[in-house]
């Protein structure tokens, strides 16, 4: 099912918008409608964000009439420091200008979605499994800045140091939308500590990120198409490790597609959630054949398809994270590996917009 959207090619739309909220409010006072709580907290985000939208529009509005209005006062009486101010004011709504249109940007059918993050090491023993384990901080700490809440479900440690792999859960606003961009290689240069030589090593780590599904979206996935496999939970700290086959993974075996969970005790929530991941997946699946099928040139694709090195971390001989799509860079090291990805994701966002826009 495709949610109707107040968006299109990232233009707020006012009159869909007025339209779709009406509708929102008179189905809110239904006495019937907190039913289905899922799908009653769905449909309050959508109000939520909606009203947001119109608020922060109006606000725009007239704060660029309060604005233009002292630029004139300033240019009468001839007052420099008023105009410095009038400055200043515009600096920061044209700061709110470009938030709201990001805001904008995040139209797609799942883009409010919650969302899972998968990350994989790439071949190169301990030193791929701590980059995996840097870019799994590095999620965590972005979420926790965004006021996001984070489910670690799936975590395998290392031999030595580092992951085997991950999976998180990351629950917000608009999380699917500002983080599906993020699927990829990122890739790693630095001087080896696990090196005794000293010399230098690039690694890789995949990123796969897919969309949370809501009781608005029917996945059917036949239980004789898949293979399912319980296990003993591994992992630090768990008193329930290698004591119980708690761990759930299941394998799609028409796609080839396979999930796990072993963050509770119990089997049953292990599987239960499982199966969440399993239709998040396959969801995901059909919206990249469709985006496919809208594509006119299969190579821009797979230039962004997952798989395929979408940013370079560079911390020796130099300093640099460069986004391979974008061309958007930065020295701060640290401070991207600390959470910092907004300006990759705002670009990769605007690039999607712009690439739609044009095979319109």
């Amino acid at each position: 099912m495709r949610r109707r959207s107040a968006y299109y090619g990232g233009v707020f739309d006012w009159e869909t918008a007025e339209r779709r909220l009406a509708e929102l409010n008179a189905l809110s006072e239904n006495p019937e409608f907190w039913n289905a709580p899922q799908k009653a907290q769905k449909l309050m985000r959508e109000r939520s964000q909606l009203e947001s939208s119109f608020d922060n529009i109006k606000t725009i509005e007239t704060d660029l009439i309060d604005t233009i209005e002292l630029i004139e006062l300033s240019e009468i009486e001839g007052d420099e420091e008023l105009l410095v101010e009038a400055e200043d004011a515009l600096l920061a709504l044209k700061n709110k200008s470009d938030h709201a249109k990001l805001q904008a940007l995040l139209s797609g059918e799942a883009d409010s979605n919650d969302c899972f993050v998968e990350i994989h090491p790439g071949a190169g023993g301990t030193e791929a499994q701590d980059w995996a384990a840097m870019i799994l901080r590095m999620y965590l700490r972005w979420a926790n800045m965004r006021g996001m809440k984070t489910e670690v479900l799936e975590e395998q440690d290392g031999d030595e140091a580092g992951i085997k792999s991950a999976t998180i859960k990351v629950k917000g606003e608009n999380a699917y939308g500002w983080l599906k961009t993020e699927s990829g290689v990122h890739r790693l240069v630095r001087i080896s500590p696990f090196d005794s030589n000293a010399r230098r090593h690039t690694s890789f780590a995949s990123v796969w990120v897919y969309p949370e599904i809501d009781d608005t979206i029917e996945i059917d996935v036949a239980e004789s198409d898949c293979r399912i496999d319980t296990y003993r939970a591994s992992g630090a700290g768990g008193q329930h490790v290698n004591k119980t086959d708690s761990a759930v993974r299941i394998t799609h075996i028409p796609t080839g597609i396979v999930v796990q969970c072993q963050n509770d005790r119990s089997q049953h929530k292990n599987r239960s959630q499982a199966w969440d991941m399993l239709r998040a997946r396959l969801y995901e699946l059909e919206l990249k054949r469709r985006e496919e099928a809208a594509q006119s040139e299969a190579d821009a694709k797979s230039e962004i398809g997952w798989g395929h090195q979408i940013r370079s971390y560079v911390l020796q001989p130099y300093q640099l994270v460069k986004d391979l799509r974008t061309s958007v860079e930065t020295s701060d090291t640290g401070g991207v590996l600390d959470g910092k990805i907004d300006l990759f994701l705002s670009a990769a966002l605007s690039q999607n917009a712009t690439s739609e826009s044009s095979e319109d």
